[in-house]
């Protein structure tokens, strides 16, 4: 039996089915290993031995590999089949280091679709570990632990801040840097002004073109604007239209990117989701097939498709839709900051799989996303839409309007209906006269800039460079975990902390936090997985300086001042003080270490519901669990356990015939045994007083 491993259960299970029964698909349900908190700065890196660093397995992964270990050894053959970039690389590195397998002849396979014919192709063709991109993963890992293990420290101390990062702080000051345009912002006002004409029994809204010969689309003065709405007449008169044929082409293949921005756009999915949903699309759904892959490797920043794949997006097209639908792989093509081309476009694997044939074993979301996928793909191939670009010109006193449009003479690509619905408009005779139904002049005043969508942040990353398509998601996760920002609606705005822990670290590290810098980290870290670039020399490079100027800024950094309660610690006369722990904000003595008082919340008072407990005869309140889930129970606890509506375990049922306890005087309950469908009469004092009586079998 051979052994193959992946990172991920699904995917095991997906491989397991093209396989067959003479191999054994396991998973290591991601990294196995990572870098220890042991030796100097708790960094697990010798940074006096070439950044040599100490991995340890993950605890959570202990028995994973105690398991993967016994398997190994009965197995004739082991083969490594991780995801097909630094990260899959890194974690089939791990994997032979645990399994103590030779690095010069153990098959690694590469693959980037989970179907039939590329596992097959894999197992035909494998290659041995890609140390360069080992190297890359690394160099990556540990100046993310040096940066993330230092600033966070400083941060933790100084401004109670919960962490930094290479990419996250700068991804943070871009929210920032936005937010601050936001409450900088001074609105103005100005004025509107409309028109309404009805063609074919259809209204149409003109827009403003003209004021006398001055070109405008709105006033800034009011009683301009004013005097221009007064001299409007009843009648608008055609004085001149444009029509101009145009081409639009389609957009490009998905990458990550711009897959998690239309997603967003079109069903309002965080960038997470989308990540989520991409990846079971990849590694494989239930099908009448089986479990396949319906997409191709989810994290890529290529647009470039395979010439099988488009050859069968030919002969699809033309069948579908008519030889005059298929243009072929368009020859501009974007390019993107740091692209390294490595994958395929996000694509279907099979275009025989459609939207519709699949969607009745996916879920909603899944299917959204696929038909997506699988249109934006199709449509990337296929021939410019053909429209008709009008614009009419109609006057009326003072004022010129416009009616724009864009009439469709070939749908081509947007036979899927990708783009905005048209804005169809006529095509009106010049000199003809149209009565003005109503006219509109309406004040408003300029919007502040929109905060950034995790859509519009992640292409903001993509376009200067930072970060990869493996991290865009994490890093906005990251941000949203650590309370820096706040998601709502896919929009986000830094939150108090985040706006002081930005402004913080681009004070004291302002080469770190930049743009400029961390493009410029990535494209290193890119050049070691080519071999251009060596690891232990980019670390160096980056290390020397950082941990100089850290030291520095150590010492000179402020300690931002505890916000005061404006209330007085009991035990030493001290100002209380609000401070942030691990588990959020509490207020404490301000002369903490001398004194450890720490206030403690005050809960309020049971709400009374209006009825007595039927045990005791006390009042029944509303409480909550530890789960905060709401119950109603005797305000006499713990003297009085009774809980109302616990039929599940019917602990304390009062008696008809009421008992007494010999013991304390309480009223005798009904319970009823831990273990078995037993009954038996207990004191309500209970814990206090433990009597217990049988019920024998006249009660």
């Amino acid at each position: 039996m051979k052994l193959v491993i992946v990172e991920s259960p699904t995917k095991s299970k997906t491989i397991g089915h093209y396989l067959g029964n003479d191999y054994e698909v396991l998973a290591s349900k991601g990294h196995i290993k990572d870098l220890a908190t042991s030796g100097k700065g708790g960094l697990g890196v010798d940074v006096d031995n070439d950044f040599k660093p100490k991995y340890v397995v993950n605890k959570d992964k202990i028995k994973i590999v105690s398991e993967l270990k016994k398997k190994a050894k009965n197995a004739e053959e082991i083969i490594i089949a991780t995801d097909p970039d630094r990260e899959g690389e890194a974690i089939a590195y791990s994997l032979l280091t645990v399994l103590d397998l030779p690095i010069e002849t153990t098959k690694r396979l590469e693959f980037h679709e989970i179907t039939k014919d590329s596992i097959k192709k894999a197992i035909e063709e494998p290659r041995t570990i890609d140390m360069n991109l080992v190297y890359s993963q690394e160099a990556r890992r540990i100046i993310d632990r040096i940066i993330g293990f230092k600033l966070s420290g400083l941060l933790r101390n100084k401004i109670s801040s919960k962490s930094a990062g290479r990419v996250q702080s700068v991804a943070l000051k871009l929210i920032c840097d936005h937010e601050e345009e936001i409450l900088n912002f001074k609105s103005e006002k100005f004025y509107e002004l409309s028109g309404t004409i009805s063609y074919e029994d259809k209204e149409y809204e003109l827009e403003l073109y003209k004021y006398k010969d001055e070109k405008l689309d709105s006033f800034k003065n009011e009683s301009e604007a004013k005097l221009a709405y007064s001299s409007l007449k009843e009648d608008v008169v055609v004085v001149d239209k444009e029509e101009k044929e145009k081409y639009l082409s389609a957009k490009e293949p998905f990458r990550t990117s711009t897959l998690q921005q239309q997603a967003f756009s079109k069903y309002g999915f965080s960038t997470k989701k989308t990540t989520f949903l991409a990846q079971e699309l990849y590694e494989g759904v239930e099908t009448s097939e089986g479990l396949v892959g319906l997409i191709t490797y989810i994290r890529t920043d290529s647009t470039r498709l395979s010439d099988v794949f488009v050859e069968n997006a030919k002969s699809y097209i033309i069948d579908k839709f008519g030889e005059n639908y298929y243009k072929g792989v368009s020859k501009i093509k974007k390019n993107v900051k740091g692209a390294q081309d490595a994958h395929e476009a996000i694509r279907p694997t099979s275009l025989e799989r459609t939207p519709g044939s699949m969607k009745k074993h996916l879920s909603l979301d899944q299917y959204r996303l696929y038909k997506l996928i699988f249109e934006r793909t199709l449509s990337s191939l296929m021939s410019d839409k053909k429209v008709l670009s009008v614009t009419n010109y109609l006057k009326s006193g003072d004022i010129t309007f416009k009616l724009t449009g864009n009439n469709v003479l070939f749908a081509g690509y947007d036979v899927f209906k990708l783009d905005e619905e048209d804005k169809k408009v006529p095509e009106l005779e010049i000199n003809s006269t149209y009565k003005l139904l109503k006219s509109e002049l309406k004040e408003d005043e300029t919007k502040p800039p929109a905060r950034y969508s995790e859509g519009r942040l992640v292409k903001l990353m993509e376009d200067k460079g930072i970060g990869r398509p493996s991290t865009y998601s994490s890093t906005i996760q990251t941000l949203i975990e650590r309370k820096y920002v706040t998601s709502k609606k896919g929009l986000l705005t830094p939150t108090e902390q985040g706006m002081l822990t930005s402004k913080v670290l681009y004070k004291y590290f302002p080469d770190l936090i930049n743009t400029e810098y961390t493009a410029k980290m990535e494209t290193s870290l890119d050049d070691i997985s080519s071999g251009e670039e060596n690891r232990t020399e980019v670390i160096r490079e980056f290390y020397d300086p950082f941990i100089k100027h850290f030291e520095e800024v150590k010492e000179v950094m402020y300690k931002e001042p505890l916000k005061k309660t404006g209330e007085i610690c009991p035990e030493c006369g001290s100002d209380l003080v609000e401070r942030v722990g691990r588990y959020g904000k509490f207020v404490c003595c301000s002369n903490y270490p001398n004194c450890h008082y720490i206030k403690k919340e005050e809960k309020a008072a049971p709400e009374e519901i209006g009825r007595n407990c039927p045990n005791c005869g006390s009042p029944l309140v509303k409480r909550k669990n530890k789960k905060g889930q709401e119950f109603i129970g005797c305000s006499n606890f713990p003297k009085c356990r009774y809980i109302e509506g616990n039929e599940k375990n019917e602990v304390e049922t009062p008696i008809e015939e009421e008992r007494i306890c010999p013991e304390c005087g309480a009223k005798l309950v009904l319970r009823k045994q831990r273990k078995g469908n037993k009954y038996f009469y207990g004191c309500s004092n209970f814990p206090k007083c433990k009597h217990i009586e049988n019920i024998v079998k006249k009660d």
